[in-house]
């Protein structure tokens, strides 16, 4: 069973370019974010005590080091591109750290993106249970548990 009342977060930096195919605004063109990520996890401890062991719910050191390995690594300094859009300019594969994807990489979708990683990383006794994503300081997508 996982409790919500001991959590463990962790915010992360993510630098990365992105183009929404067919939007009608500024992110029809290559653009980059800073974003931020906000990553919220819960161990099994009732909330009602003092955590057993070490006392951590996860250290934040591993829970950084499982949220960048294969994940944030990949992400960070990449051109995201759904398969849409590189219909149209397939000479963008040619460039340095592009990313296809199926869907339209807006944040939601990035937010997707690493939830579905981020499930298969976590010791069986941890849990992710929020992940918020600023696409800018007032602007984010999130997915809570």
């Amino acid at each position: 069973k996982y409790q919500t009342n001991d959590k463990n977060y962790q915010n992360i930096s993510l630098l990365n370019r992105h183009v929404i195919s067919g939007y009608n605004g500024r992110c029809k063109n290559i653009h980059g974010h800073s974003y931020e990520l906000h990553v919220s996890v819960a161990g099994q401890n009732t909330g009602e005590t003092y955590i057993t062991g070490q006392g951590f719910v996860i250290d934040f050191k591993e829970l950084k080091q499982l949220v960048y390995k294969d994940i944030i690594d990949l992400l960070d300094h990449s051109l995201v591109l759904s398969e849409a859009f590189l219909l149209n300019h397939p000479e963008l594969l040619k460039e340095d750290h592009v990313l296809a994807w199926k869907h339209e990489p807006t944040a939601e979708n990035i937010l997707y993106y690493l939830k579905e990683k981020l499930d298969t990383v976590f010791p069986d006794h941890i849990r992710l249970v929020q992940l918020k994503l600023y696409e800018t300081k007032d602007s984010y997508a999130e997915w809570v548990l």
